[in-house]
C-alpha cells in the first residue's frame, strides 16, 4: 500500500534537470519564452529524458511521462485522454502544425517517429483562441530535432522486443551552404498479442472460451518524409517537405460469427506535402507562411470471400444472394483530406508589448461511399486572431487574445483568452487563465452511418443537427523552484456546452433499413450533451542532485455530464467515458560518465491509474506498471557515436485479462524487454541556426551529459 501511494505522484512538469526552466517553449503562446517565464502554464519532456526513457512511440512516452493521460489503444488509432476529454478534443501538432489521420475520432500517433523528437510541450486547457477548433482540452507539440550540421548526417537505429516487436529509424542528411536536406524513414511491426482467450457475449448466447481475437493484433507500418529548406539569407528561408505512409492491421478469423469472424485486414493510406517560409524582420519580429495538404485513406483488404446483406426497400425484407467480395479485392472506407493555409506575424510594440496576429483557412473533404449518405461532404474554415503580450511591471505578464472564427456550416463565433504570471519572488510564481474554447462537430459527428461487428452488431450514427461545443476554461497554478528542488500545483475547471458524445437510442430510432438490414445489438448515435464539466488538480515535484534526477507527481479528475434518457424522457447524470480519478508515474534516473569511451544511464520509472469508468461494456481496472532502462554510451569516435539501450517494462508481469468486447485498464501483455542499438555519423562542423524554417527555435537544447 505504501509503494502504491508513493507512485500515484506522477512527474510531467518539466522532467529534465532544474536549469531546463531557462529553455525556450512556444506552444502556449504561440511566442518564444522562457519556460519559467511563460505567462501560460506548460509542461515540457526534454531530449535528456526522452533519451533514458527510450520510448517505443508517442502512446507509451505520454502515458508514462506525465500523469494527465491515458491511451485505450485499438486498431482505429490512439484513443487518447487528456484531464477527461477524449481525443477529438485534444490538438496534436509537430512542430506547430496539425496532424492529419483522424479515423473514428482517434489519431493514428505512429505517425510520429519517435526517434525524430527533440521534445515535447504540453499546454493544458482550451487554446481555441491561438490554435482554433479542437484546442478545448490542451494541445500537444511535437518539436522535432534539428540537424545543425555543415556537411553529411547518416543515422540508424534498431530496436527489437518481445512479441516480434521491430522499431526502425533511418535518417540521412545534408547540409552545404544555404541548403539543406533530409530524408528521414521509419517502420514499426508488431506480432500482436492475446492476454484473454475469452469472449463477452450477449443476452442468452454461452461464454466463449477459445476466442481468436487478440487484445493487439500484428500490424506493420512505414513512413519516408523528405524535408529541402533553403536559406536566402540570415532573414530568410522557405522550405518543402512531404511525405508517404502505410499502414497494415492484420486480422484473425475464428469460428464465432459476431465475434472472432474476420474476413478483411486493414490498410491505410497517409500523404502530405507542405511549402512555407519564415521572414525575420528585426530583433524577434518576423513573418512565417505554411501551406498544407493532408490525405488519410482508410481501406478494408478482403481475406476471405465476404457476402454482404442487401434491404429491398420496396419489399420491405432483406434478400440473397449478396453482392460478394473475393479475397484480394480492396474496399475504400474513408478519404479524408485537409488543406489549409496559415499566415502569422509576431511584433514587438512599445510600453512592453508583443503582437501575435495570423489568419488561417481550411478546407476539409471526406469520401465514404459505405459511410457517409451521398458518400461525400465537405466543410470550410476561415480565422483571425490577435493576441498582445503586455508586461506593465518586470514581474507581471498579461497575455489576452481572441479568434473570430467562420464555419461554412455554423457561421460565426469570437473565442477570447486571458492568462497573467506573477512573479512573486525569485523563486515563487503564480499563474491564472480564463480561456474559451470552441469547436464545430466533425463531418463523421454529423454524417456518418457506420456498422461493427463486436459482441453482436453495433450501429454508429451520426446526426446532422449537432450544435457547436463551446467551453470555459479556468486554471491557478503555483510553482516553486529553489536549486535542485521544484514543485508545482495547479488546478483547473472546464465546463462545456453541448459536448458531442455517443449516447445509447433506442433501436427503433435508428434508420428502418439499418434495423431490418443489421438487427443491432446496440445504437449509438452522436448526440449534443446538455452540459458536462471537468474539474481536477495536479501536483508536480521534481528533484535534481549531481548525477541524480527523481519526479513524482499526481492527477486528481473528476468528470459530470448531463445526458438526456430518451427511454424515460428525463435527464441524467453521467460521467464521462474513460474517465479515472487517479493517475500517476514516478522516476528516477542516474547517469555517470566513466570515460571517455563509455557513459551509464539507468532508469526506474513507474505508472499507474485508478478505475477508469464508463456508461456501457464495463469499466476499465485500475493498474500500475513498473519500467527499468539502461543506456550505454559506447566507443565515440571523431565522427561516429554509438548507442546501446537495454530495458524490462512491466517488471512485475501485470495482465489485464478482462475478456474481449469489455473496457481494458491496460493492454500490455505482460513483462516485456527490448534492445536497441544506434549509430550517428556526422561529419562537418556544428553551425548556428537559430530559426528553423518553422520558426521553432532550438536554444537550450538538452543534450545528453
Amino acid at each position: 500500500m505504501a509503494m502504491l501511494c508513493l507512485s500515484l505522484f506522477a512527474s510531467g512538469q518539466t522532467i529534465d534537470r532544474i536549469d531546463s526552466l531557462s529553455e525556450v517553449v512556444v506552444t502556449g503562446t504561440g511566442t518564444h519564452h522562457v519556460l519559467k517565464d511563460v505567462p501560460v502554464q506548460t509542461e515540457v519532456i526534454g531530449q535528456r529524458m526522452l533519451r533514458n526513457f527510450s520510448g517505443k512511440s508517442i502512446e507509451e512516452i505520454l502515458s508514462s511521462l506525465t500523469a494527465s493521460f491515458s491511451f485505450s489503444e485499438d486498431d482505429m488509432g490512439s484513443q487518447m485522454q487528456m484531464n477527461g476529454l477524449g481525443n477529438s478534443y485534444i490538438l496534436v501538432l509537430v512542430d506547430g502544425k496539425r496532424i492529419h489521420g483522424d479515423v473514428g475520432g482517434q489519431n493514428d500517433l505512429s505517425l510520429i517517429d519517435p526517434h525524430n523528437i527533440d521534445k515535447i510541450e504540453i499546454v493544458k486547457g482550451a487554446s481555441s483562441a491561438l490554435y482554433g477548433s479542437d484546442a478545448i482540452a490542451g494541445v500537444i507539440n511535437i518539436i522535432t530535432k534539428n540537424r545543425r550540421q555543415e556537411g553529411l548526417l547518416l543515422e540508424n537505429t534498431t530496436r527489437i522486443g518481445s512479441y516480434g516487436d521491430v522499431r526502425q529509424h533511418d535518417a540521412v542528411g545534408f547540409r552545404a551552404g544555404k541548403f539543406s536536406s533530409l530524408t528521414n524513414f521509419q517502420l514499426q511491426h508488431s506480432d500482436g498479442w492475446q492476454n484473454t482467450g475469452t469472449e463477452h457475449t450477449v443476452g442468452t448466447e454461452p461464454p466463449i472460451y477459445d476466442s481468436r481475437n487478440k487484445t493487439v493484433n500484428r500490424h506493420t507500418n512505414w513512413q519516408v518524409a523528405q524535408r529541402f529548406s533553403y536559406k536566402f539569407s540570415d532573414r530568410f528561408e522557405m522550405y518543402a517537405d512531404g511525405s508517404i505512409y502505410r499502414k497494415r492491421i492484420y486480422r484473425p478469423s475464428g469460428k464465432y460469427p459476431h465475434y472472432d469472424v474476420k474476413t478483411w485486414d486493414m490498410e491505410y493510406r497517409n500523404a502530405s506535402a507542405s511549402v512555407g517560409g519564415t521572414w525575420r524582420l528585426s530583433g524577434s519580429d518576423y513573418l512565417q507562411l505554411d501551406v498544407d495538404w493532408n490525405r488519410h485513406a482508410y481501406y478494408y483488404d478482403f481475406t476471405a470471400t465476404t457476402l454482404v446483406e442487401d434491404y429491398d426497400k420496396s419489399a420491405g425484407t432483406i434478400y440473397y444472394p449478396y453482392y460478394p467480395y473475393l479475397p484480394g479485392q480492396r474496399e475504400l472506407q474513408s478519404d479524408q483530406q485537409r488543406t489549409m493555409a496559415q499566415l502569422k506575424g509576431v511584433f514587438s510594440l512599445p510600453h512592453d508589448n508583443r503582437l501575435n496576429v495570423g489568419a488561417e483557412y481550411r478546407y476539409d473533404w471526406l469520401k465514404a461511399p459505405t459511410r457517409v449518405a451521398g458518400g461525400k461532404a465537405h466543410d470550410t474554415t476561415q480565422s483571425l486572431y490577435v493576441q498582445d503580450e503586455w508586461n506593465p511591471l518586470p514581474a507581471l505578464n498579461i497575455t489576452a487574445g481572441v479568434r473570430l472564427n467562420n464555419n461554412s456550416s455554423f457561421g460565426f463565433r469570437l473565442t477570447p483568452k486571458v492568462s497573467t504570471m506573477l512573479k512573486l519572488s525569485r523563486d515563487i510564481r503564480l499563474r491564472a487563465s480564463w480561456s474559451q474554447g470552441f469547436k464545430t462537430p466533425a463531418i463523421r459527428e454529423l454524417y456518418y452511418r457506420y456498422v461493427r461487428q463486436m459482441s453482436g452488431t453495433y450501429l454508429y450514427l451520426g446526426n446532422e443537427n449537432l450544435k457547436p461545443q463551446s467551453s470555459n476554461y479556468y486554471s491557478l497554478s503555483a510553482e516553486y523552484t529553489s536549486g535542485a528542488f521544484s514543485i508545482t500545483v495547479s488546478g483547473y475547471y472546464n465546463n462545456l456546452d453541448n459536448m458531442i458524445a455517443l449516447v445509447t437510442i433506442p433501436n427503433y430510432q435508428a434508420p428502418a433499413d439499418y434495423i431490418l438490414q443489421y438487427d443491432p445489438v446496440k445504437t449509438r448515435q452522436y448526440q449534443n450533451i446538455e452540459t458536462a464539466k471537468t474539474y481536477g488538480a495536479d501536483i508536480n515535484v521534481r528533484y535534481a542532485w549531481r548525477e541524480f534526477t527523481a519526479g513524482l507527481g499526481y492527477s486528481y479528475l473528476d468528470t459530470r455530464a448531463n445526458q438526456y434518457d430518451t427511454t424515460h424522457d428525463k435527464m441524467k447524470k453521467v460521467t464521462i467515458d474513460g474517465m479515472a480519478h487517479h493517475k500517476g508515474n514516478v522516476f528516477v534516473m542516474w547517469g555517470h560518465r566513466f570515460s571517455d569511451t563509455y557513459r551509464l544511464g539507468v532508469g526506474v520509472y513507474g505508472r499507474m491509474s485508478s478505475k477508469r469508468y464508463y456508461q456501457t461494456d464495463g469499466n476499465g481496472k485500475g493498474y500500475q506498471t513498473w519500467r527499468i532502462t539502461t543506456s550505454h554510451d559506447i566507443g565515440k569516435s571523431k565522427h561516429c557515436d554509438y548507442r546501446l539501450e537495454l530495458g524490462i517494462d512491466n517488471i512485475f508481469d501485470y495482465v489485464d485479462r478482462t475478456p474481449h468486447g469489455l473496457h481494458l485498464g491496460t493492454t500490455t501483455p505482460g513483462r516485456t524487454v527490448y534492445a536497441t542499438f544506434s549509430i550517428k555519423f556526422h561529419k562537418g562542423n556544428k553551425i548556428s541556426n537559430k530559426f528553423k524554417s518553422n520558426n521553432y527555435q532550438k536554444q537550450n537544447t538538452n543534450e545528453e551529459d
